[in-house]
């Protein structure tokens, strides 16, 4: 599979110092919220059903329905399992299970007058889960990974001297690795100086190349939410929510490429990469809301999110080991050593900010207690607005550890970011009915491809279903989600030649139990 994606730079390739890609942008923007178990259960739909603490992180406005307080944790428990094609290659990756925290906190709710109320809240939530791991390969007789080092190096215009010593260069660990490995090196082809990836012999003499990529993600994004609303005559309905994500995310990595000709004297016989990368920080973003309720059946809600304002720290240690056969020994390096030689560090700040959210919902509650004989439920519903086109990337105002190199690397970044990815819509949908005591739900939710290509299959899609008990201000709540997702990985990418990516399957279940009392 490929795509063809004309880079403004590159050191877009997925191997390098500056660990920020287009991919970044995606992975801390659309998030999704693990919720309560009710809300989980209706496919996060509370955009305009309230009365639950999940409307911290969707829309503020629903604490307004809150006349009294509560509080409440919500356990959770993950299990995924990520399947991958790969140039005519199936493979599945190791399943991770892992325990997270879903929607937990205390609503403080009051009526100050029959037909008007207020609550204040704080809560906790894991906002977006980073645990999987991806394994894919396959024989490629196209293009190597060695290649993108290759181009970054002969755009950078340096000696081979300064790419490995100067101070404060643009260019990658893996790069400066691969030169100093000989991967990459000089050479002299028809009367033309060029640079050339050794792979790339392999490939001219119609040999192919056996590609590896192993990648393993942990972490999350774990957000701290402090809500208010308050409403009118009980028709209208009003909220605001400060969010502070936390992120913690660790990703490591290995690359690998062999050489499947079985010549010995062709310069290539295989190279290994390998990176632990981890990106940590924190952010502040603010929700605002409404819900308009004419009568006792329907409710009307809009919320926008504004972008989470990020500041953020990265860490990489990487290793490259290459055997060129009878052009150079067998050698390795690491990111280690490029430190010492450069003087630089494997430490990077940066701020990001995310898209805009807009959502707007509406929700039927039917039947009462008196009218239907104990049965009343509702259905609910949700559009999500995601501006996946306005994310950037951006040097700390506070910050001056960087080099003038860098401002035309995050200038690249973003015009990538905004040809790459095009806004789309998330759609949620669910519904309750209760029984006295007893209720049951069921719900789920779609959502759309933020890929600007079309032939890049993307997309993600969540079904669920729950249990919920209420009685004398204790309640307790049980679902199970089921979650199936398609995405690509990009291996690597270069700027004249079409890129090969792995087309990714995630399958993710989560059992979600929500506790809670009333006071």
């Amino acid at each position: 599979m490929m795509k063809h994606f004309l880079f403004l730079c590159p050191l877009f390739f997925s191997f390098f110092l500056r660990a920020q890609l287009p991919e970044d942008a995606l992975r801390l923007s659309n998030t999704n919220p693990s919720g309560t178990a009710r809300e989980q259960a209706i496919g996060g739909a509370m955009g305009s059903l309230g009365g639950d603490i999940s409307s911290n992180f969707v829309n503020p406005a629903g604490l307004g329905f809150y006349k009294t307080s509560e509080f409440l944790l919500t356990p959770a428990f993950g299990l995924s399992k990520t399947k991958s094609q790969y140039l005519s290659s199936n493979e599945a990756g190791p399943g991770i299970n892992h325990f997270i925290l879903g929607t937990s906190g205390l609503v403080l709710g009051k009526s100050t007058t029959p037909d008007k109320s207020s609550a204040f809240s704080f809560a906790i939530n894991r906002t977006a889960d980073f645990y999987n791991h991806t394994r894919y390969h396959g024989s490629n007789d196209y293009s190597s990974a060695a290649e993108a080092y290759a181009e970054e190096y002969a755009n950078s215009g340096l000696s081979i001297d300064d790419a490995l010593t100067q101070p404060g260069i643009s260019l990658s660990y893996g790069t400066r690795m691969a030169l100093y490995t000989y991967l990459i090196d000089t050479a002299t082809i028809g009367g033309i100086a060029q640079i050339i990836a050794q792979p790339q012999k392999v490939l001219a003499a119609g040999g192919q190349l056996y590609q590896l990529n192993d990648i393993k993600t942990t972490g999350g994004i774990t957000e701290l939410a402090f809500g208010f609303a308050s409403s009118s005559r009980d028709k209208w309905y009003l909220g605001a929510s400060l969010g502070i994500p936390i992120v913690n995310y660790r990703r490591d990595q290995r690359y690998t490429e062999n050489d499947l000709s079985g010549n010995t004297n062709n310069d290539f016989n295989t190279y290994t990469y390998t990176e632990s990368y981890s990106s940590k920080g924190a952010g502040v973003n603010l929700k605002l809301g409404a819900i308009f309720r004419p009568n006792a059946a329907w409710r009307f809600g809009l919320a926008i999110h504004t972008p989470t304002l990020y500041s953020l720290t990265d860490n990489v240690e990487a290793t490259l080991y290459s055997d060129a056969e009878g052009y150079h020994h067998a050698d390795s390096t690491s990111s280690a050593v490029m430190d010492n030689n450069s003087g630089g560090g494997s430490s990077l700040r940066y701020d990001l900010s995310s898209p805009w959210h807009i959502i707007a919902s509406g929700s039927y509650v039917f039947g009462t207690g008196a009218e239907a004989g104990g049965r009343q439920g509702f259905i609910t519903g949700d559009i999500e607005y995601i501006t996946n086109k306005s994310p950037r990337f951006s040097i700390p105002s506070d910050y001056s550890g960087y080099y003038p190199a860098d401002n035309n690397y995050y200038d690249g970044l973003n015009n990538t970011v905004k040809s790459y990815y095009k806004n789309s819509f998330n759609f949620r949908l669910g519904g309750e009915i209760k029984f006295n005591a007893l209720a049951v739900r069921a719900g789920g939710s779609y959502s759309l491809s933020p890929y600007a290509g079309s032939d890049v299959k993307a997309s993600r899609a969540t079904a669920g279903g729950g249990l919920g008990y209420r009685n004398r201000g204790i309640f307790v709540d049980l679902t199970y989600v089921e979650s199936f997702q398609k995405d690509a990985s990009f291996p690597y990418r270069l700027s004249d030649k079409d890129n090969i990516y792995a087309a990714t399957k995630q399958n993710s279940g989560n059992i979600i139990l929500t506790l809670g009392i009333k006071f």
